[in-house]
């Protein structure tokens, strides 16, 4: 059974590694145009200031889902703690089994516990995870749009 818990991101970046591109290869846009290249320096420097929250859902000890946000004042709003979600992935043989739903509530209880005031997810439309959040109690706030301009 998967078990859902805060962890260090630093301590667990290396283990990640080999599911990025994973979870790239399912969700990212203009792949051609577009390699995965994680800043993880500033990743790192976030963690190190205490600004990232990263839950693992691990089964056997092997991570099986993970969730990255960011946890700082809004920048419009710097009395409201908020949490901005970067990542999150379940692997795909885990969905349907309820682990979306527990690794959301982990983060939830974790948010609470930081005094977060506001929370923001977000789900790819073509890959859309957006039942999820209704599952949760969501409300949709606000659409995204993209258009690739192609080499700078």
């Amino acid at each position: 059974m998967m078990t859902f818990a805060v962890e260090s991101l630093t301590e667990n970046l290396e283990s990640l590694k080999p599911m990025f591109p994973l979870h790239w290869q399912e969700l990212a846009l203009n792949k051609d145009q577009v390699p995965l290249d994680p800043q993880y320096d500033i990743y790192l420097a976030r963690d190190a200031r205490g600004e990232v929250m990263f839950i693992a859902g691990r089964e056997a000890g092997e991570i099986m889902a993970y969730f990255v946000g960011f946890v700082a004042p809004g920048l419009h709003y710097k009395t409201c703690l908020t949490l901005t979600m970067d990542i999150f992935w379940v692997k795909p043989e885990y969905r349907g089994k309820s682990a979306g739903i527990r690794l959301f509530k982990t983060v939830e209880a974790e948010a609470r516990r930081r005094g977060v005031q506001r929370m923001f997810m977000g789900s790819k439309l073509h890959k859309d995870a957006g039942w999820l959040f209704e599952k949760l109690d969501y409300r949709p706030v606000e659409t995204y749009y993209s258009k690739f301009l192609g080499e700078s």
